[in-house]
Protein backbone atom coordinates (compact mmCIF):
# COMPACT_ATOMS: atom_id res chain seq x y z
CA UNK A 1 0.00 0.00 0.00
CA UNK A 2 1.61 3.33 -1.30
CA UNK A 3 2.33 5.71 1.84
CA UNK A 4 -0.53 8.63 1.41
CA UNK A 5 1.17 12.44 2.46
CA UNK A 6 -1.10 13.19 5.24
CA UNK A 7 0.21 17.02 5.46
CA UNK A 8 -2.81 18.52 4.19
CA UNK A 9 -4.99 16.44 6.79
CA UNK A 10 -2.77 17.36 9.47
CA UNK A 11 -2.84 20.83 9.02
CA UNK A 12 -6.49 21.11 8.86
CA UNK A 13 -7.04 19.33 12.15
CA UNK A 14 -4.75 21.19 13.31
CA UNK A 15 -6.49 24.38 12.25
CA UNK A 16 -9.83 22.74 14.06
CA UNK A 17 -7.91 22.24 17.40
CA UNK A 18 -7.07 25.99 17.45
CA UNK A 19 -10.29 27.01 15.55
CA UNK A 20 -12.30 25.58 18.41
CA UNK A 21 -9.82 26.18 21.37
CA UNK A 22 -9.69 29.58 20.45
CA UNK A 23 -13.31 29.98 19.70
CA UNK A 24 -14.56 28.19 22.76
CA UNK A 25 -12.76 29.94 25.09
CA UNK A 26 -13.86 33.51 23.14
CA UNK A 27 -10.42 34.21 22.27
CA UNK A 28 -9.58 36.55 18.81
CA UNK A 29 -7.18 36.64 16.39
CA UNK A 30 -5.10 39.87 18.16
CA UNK A 31 -5.11 37.56 21.04
CA UNK A 32 -3.36 34.47 19.28
CA UNK A 33 0.88 35.07 20.08
CA UNK A 34 2.66 36.02 16.98
CA UNK A 35 5.15 33.13 17.64
CA UNK A 36 1.90 30.91 17.06
CA UNK A 37 0.76 32.78 13.59
CA UNK A 38 4.05 32.32 12.80
CA UNK A 39 4.87 28.89 13.38
CA UNK A 40 1.70 27.88 11.23
CA UNK A 41 2.70 30.43 8.45
CA UNK A 42 6.43 28.84 8.73
CA UNK A 43 4.89 25.29 8.44
CA UNK A 44 2.31 26.56 5.77
CA UNK A 45 5.04 27.35 3.84
CA UNK A 46 7.39 24.64 4.03
CA UNK A 47 9.73 26.31 6.14
CA UNK A 48 9.67 23.59 8.99
CA UNK A 49 8.72 20.26 9.27
CA UNK A 50 5.62 18.78 10.51
CA UNK A 51 7.15 17.88 13.05
CA UNK A 52 8.58 20.77 14.39
CA UNK A 53 4.81 22.12 13.93
CA UNK A 54 3.44 19.13 15.87
CA UNK A 55 5.66 20.10 18.59
CA UNK A 56 4.87 23.30 18.74
CA UNK A 57 1.60 22.15 19.10
CA UNK A 58 2.03 19.41 21.60
CA UNK A 59 3.54 22.40 23.61
CA UNK A 60 0.58 24.08 23.78
CA UNK A 61 -1.68 21.48 24.63
CA UNK A 62 0.94 19.98 27.65
CA UNK A 63 0.79 24.19 28.96
CA UNK A 64 -2.65 24.57 28.59
CA UNK A 65 -2.67 27.19 26.14
CA UNK A 66 -4.78 24.64 23.47
CA UNK A 67 -7.70 23.05 26.10
CA UNK A 68 -8.87 19.55 24.41
CA UNK A 69 -12.20 18.82 25.38
CA UNK A 70 -11.98 15.40 27.66
CA UNK A 71 -13.83 12.62 25.44
CA UNK A 72 -13.64 9.96 27.85
CA UNK A 73 -16.63 7.54 28.15
CA UNK A 74 -17.89 7.01 31.80
CA UNK A 75 -16.72 3.75 32.76
CA UNK A 76 -20.38 2.54 33.36
CA UNK A 77 -20.79 3.29 29.81
CA UNK A 78 -19.15 0.05 28.02
CA UNK A 79 -20.57 1.26 24.47
CA UNK A 80 -19.53 3.81 22.34
CA UNK A 81 -20.08 5.08 19.10
CA UNK A 82 -18.14 6.41 15.70
CA UNK A 83 -20.09 8.32 12.76
CA UNK A 84 -19.26 8.13 9.45
CA UNK A 85 -21.06 11.15 7.90
CA UNK A 86 -22.77 11.09 4.92
CA UNK A 87 -19.75 12.76 2.44
CA UNK A 88 -17.33 11.10 3.86
CA UNK A 89 -16.27 9.41 0.77
CA UNK A 90 -15.39 13.13 -0.47
CA UNK A 91 -11.72 13.89 -0.35
CA UNK A 92 -12.20 17.34 -0.59
CA UNK A 93 -14.59 17.35 2.20
CA UNK A 94 -14.26 17.84 5.51
CA UNK A 95 -16.43 15.12 6.72
CA UNK A 96 -14.03 13.54 8.82
CA UNK A 97 -15.54 10.45 11.32
CA UNK A 98 -17.55 11.78 14.49
CA UNK A 99 -15.44 12.02 16.43
CA UNK A 100 -12.04 11.90 14.93
CA UNK A 101 -10.26 10.21 18.15
CA UNK A 102 -12.71 8.49 20.53
CA UNK A 103 -11.26 8.40 23.79
CA UNK A 104 -13.00 5.29 26.26
CA UNK A 105 -11.88 2.78 28.93
CA UNK A 106 -10.92 -0.53 28.10
CA UNK A 107 -13.55 -3.00 27.65
CA UNK A 108 -15.78 -0.27 26.04
CA UNK A 109 -17.49 -2.12 22.75
CA UNK A 110 -17.50 1.21 20.09
CA UNK A 111 -19.56 0.57 16.75
CA UNK A 112 -19.07 2.33 13.73
CA UNK A 113 -22.08 3.65 11.66
CA UNK A 114 -22.23 4.32 8.27
CA UNK A 115 -24.38 7.23 7.71
CA UNK A 116 -22.75 7.74 4.02
CA UNK A 117 -24.28 7.18 1.32
CA UNK A 118 -21.30 4.96 -0.17
CA UNK A 119 -19.90 1.92 1.63
CA UNK A 120 -16.94 2.37 3.92
CA UNK A 121 -14.66 -0.57 5.73
CA UNK A 122 -13.02 -0.40 9.07
CA UNK A 123 -9.04 -1.03 8.63
CA UNK A 124 -7.32 -1.56 11.56
CA UNK A 125 -3.57 -0.46 11.15
CA UNK A 126 -0.49 -0.47 12.97
CA UNK A 127 1.98 2.25 13.56
CA UNK A 128 3.45 1.88 10.37
CA UNK A 129 0.34 1.85 8.41
CA UNK A 130 -0.08 -1.52 7.35
CA UNK A 131 -3.13 -3.33 7.49
CA UNK A 132 -3.14 -5.87 10.67
CA UNK A 133 -5.68 -8.54 11.52
CA UNK A 134 -7.07 -6.86 14.93
CA UNK A 135 -10.50 -5.12 13.86
CA UNK A 136 -11.33 -5.34 10.31
CA UNK A 137 -15.23 -4.98 8.43
CA UNK A 138 -16.34 -6.34 5.77
CA UNK A 139 -17.83 -3.22 3.45
CA UNK A 140 -20.35 -1.84 5.66
CA UNK A 141 -23.49 0.00 3.51
CA UNK A 142 -25.34 3.34 4.20
CA UNK A 143 -26.95 1.89 8.11
CA UNK A 144 -24.97 -0.62 8.62
CA UNK A 145 -22.85 -1.51 11.73
CA UNK A 146 -19.71 -2.67 12.70
CA UNK A 147 -18.53 -3.65 16.42
CA UNK A 148 -15.33 -4.02 18.26
CA UNK A 149 -14.73 -4.01 22.01
CA UNK A 150 -11.17 -2.89 23.26
CA UNK A 151 -9.40 -4.58 25.95
CA UNK A 152 -6.13 -3.14 26.50
CA UNK A 153 -5.06 0.71 26.40
CA UNK A 154 -3.52 1.93 23.83
CA UNK A 155 -3.73 4.07 20.56
CA UNK A 156 -5.46 2.03 17.93
CA UNK A 157 -5.48 3.55 14.05
CA UNK A 158 -7.55 2.71 11.77
CA UNK A 159 -9.54 3.87 8.07
CA UNK A 160 -11.45 2.91 4.84
CA UNK A 161 -9.63 0.74 2.21
CA UNK A 162 -11.87 2.15 -0.01
CA UNK A 163 -11.06 5.42 0.62
CA UNK A 164 -8.10 5.58 2.35
CA UNK A 165 -7.23 9.32 3.18
CA UNK A 166 -10.02 9.00 6.07
CA UNK A 167 -8.38 7.97 9.22
CA UNK A 168 -9.40 8.12 12.59
CA UNK A 169 -7.97 6.73 16.11
CA UNK A 170 -9.47 4.94 19.42
CA UNK A 171 -7.54 5.72 22.27
CA UNK A 172 -8.40 3.38 25.46
CA UNK A 173 -7.53 4.45 28.80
Amino acid sequence: MEHIPLKGSVMFVVFLILFVSFSTNFVNAESVPEWIKNTALWYGEGIISETEFLNMIKFLVENDVIMLENNIVPSENLNAEIIIPNGNFDISSSSFYIPLNLEVSAGTTVTWANEDTVPHTIQSQDEFGKVMALFNSAPLNTGDRFEFTFEKPGVYNYFCSFHPWRVGLVTIK
